[in-house]
């Protein structure tokens, strides 16, 4: 009588089991839900956290450990001027719709971001650009202005990833890329869903779908984590939770650096925030170290300057701008501000704000600078500060890779303008000697930490918690990714 009972039970159990060991599928959730899926038009990193190198593809992209490897473009040459890019397109290309990826869509693409009507966010990655010439459906030409050794490493950002003229009219809503995953559906306000597609030109991924799950409060994202309803959690909001992760043998918990530079953005051209003295007593009201402990639990890099300290280029400039209220004080003395003033304080979502911004008001406060705080949606954020250039001071990391270039922006929305930045910059696309390069990279983070131009704060961690089972995520940030490609269950 037992052995019809075993039977169906073992099988059972088996099959329980396979199904664990076969698990395909992903649920990754992240804090900050974008404001549309179109990498190529908008400045917010949540975009490229979903597409970037999982939807859509570029010429060249970034691996993990922040090198530039082969993308679409299997190879290239590059004339002995340093004017001329020769890329050689991968063959079987196609979109998510099935159309080919041919040159004639590098152009387009080229030509769109380069547009005067161009609504790229990092249009400056595209101004060395000459012309885009389609060779043959294989082959594509770009001719720059001048030498640019940083061609190759900018056509890897999420803002030049090739794009379609066929599907662009959608794009915002529906990507159509050719990367290893196709968008599916977007839940507004919950997640968006990819699976994996079957036509792509590369080495198939592991997963054969994946859920970016969308959830803004702290505490509720450690709740979700506790309680296995999604499977990792990247750039975990809740860093004072970690401790519970790492003694809990279900998770793993993986701390990595970011391209972050966290920063007190100052509107530069706003009085009395136009006056160098008013920005260096700022800096000096600011006890970096109190707002790494408070806002993010000691995770995070002090930082002087907007420069990344992992790379081999950064200049210790935080004691340029070291905590000291007394000088702060002296310096608002000077300004003709003996008895401060007030200005706007605008918060984005992310933690490091919000936290931080309750702890930089209190410390500006002390000094006699009083803060409006108004804490903005993302899409609020990027439309008023990014955009309409509406504040006074506000927090963001700018994750982007090796950005000092923005500061080379006037009509950037902290409104820098300094005409040897600009040339140092320029002077700067044009070297390739490695040994020149960094002499002008240690000139340029001296120049905007001797304006004070923002508060600089700390590098962004990425703390990331995860079921200890998966394997693959990205230690590190080197870009605004989450990068799937290489992810898989190790059961």
């Amino acid at each position: 009588m037992t052995t019809p009972i075993r039977a169906p039970l073992a099988a059972l159990f088996l099959s329980a089991s396979a199904a664990i060991a076969q698990q395909t599928d992903l649920t990754v959730g992240r804090q900050l839900e974008p404001p549309h899926l179109d990498p190529t038009s908008a400045a917010a990193a949540a975009i490229d956290e979903v597409v970037y190198s999982n939807v859509f593809e570029g010429l060249t992209r970034f691996m993990s450990d922040g090198s530039v490897v082969p993308g679409l473009a299997e190879s290239w040459e590059i004339s002995d001027d340093g004017l001329t890019y020769t890329f050689t397109l991968r063959s079987g290309v196609t979109f998510h719709d099935g159309t080919t990826m041919d040159a004639e869509d590098v152009k387009f693409t080229l030509d769109r971001a380069r547009a005067e009507d161009s609504a790229n966010a990092q249009k400056a990655l595209f101004a060395d650009i000459a012309d885009v010439t389609v060779a043959d459906p294989q082959t594509v030409q770009v001719t720059l202005t001048q030498p640019n050794g940083n061609f190759l490493f900018n056509m890897a950002w999420g803002d030049a990833v090739i794009v379609a003229p066929e599907s662009i009219e959608n794009i915002k809503q529906q990507p159509i890329g050719t990367g290893p995953f196709k968008f599916d559906q977007w839940v507004q306000g919950d997640r968006i869903e990819l699976s994996r597609y079957d036509g792509y030109w590369g080495e198939k991924p592991a997963l054969t779908a994946a859920t970016i799950k969308y959830i803004s409060d702290p505490t509720a994202a450690f709740a979700a984590m506790m309680a296995q309803d999604i499977d990792a959690f990247a750039s975990f909001p809740a860093p004072e939770n970690l401790p519970q992760f790492e003694a809990d043998p279900r998770f793993q918990v993986i701390v990595g650096s970011t391209e972050g530079e966290t920063i007190l953005s100052t509107n530069n051209k706003m009085p009395p925030l136009d006056n160098v003295k008013v920005r260096e007593a700022i800096a000096h009201a600011i006890d970096r170290q109190a707002i790494i402990d408070g806002a993010m639990f000691g995770l995070g890099t002090p930082i002087g300057t907007h420069f990344a300290p992992h790379n081999p280029d950064y200049v210790d400039l935080t004691a340029q701008s070291a905590y000291d209220p007394e000088k702060s004080k002296a310096l608002l003395a000077e300004a003709g501000y003996p008895d401060g003033f007030t200005t706007t304080l605008k918060l984005p979502p992310p933690s490091y704000a919000r936290r931080g911004g309750e702890i930089i008001a209190a410390q500006l406060r002390a000094v006699g600078i009083q803060t409006e705080i108004t804490n903005l949606e993302w899409a609020q954020w990027l439309e008023e500060v990014f955009r309409g250039k509406d504040f006074g001071l506000t927090i963001v990391s700018h994750t982007e890779p090796f950005d000092i270039g923005i500061y080379a922006r006037p009509d950037y929305y902290f409104q820098y303008d300094n005409p040897d930045f600009q040339q140092l910059m320029t002077d700067l696309g044009a070297t390739t000697d490695p040994a020149k390069r960094s002499e002008m990279l240690a000139t340029a983070q001296k120049i905007i930490a001797d304006d004070y131009v923002n508060g600089y704060l700390f590098q962004l961690a990425f703390p990331t918690v995860a079921d200890a089972r998966i394997e693959g995520l990205w230690q590190n940030a080197p870009t605004q990714a989450t990068d799937l490609t290489g992810v898989r269950w190790t059961e």
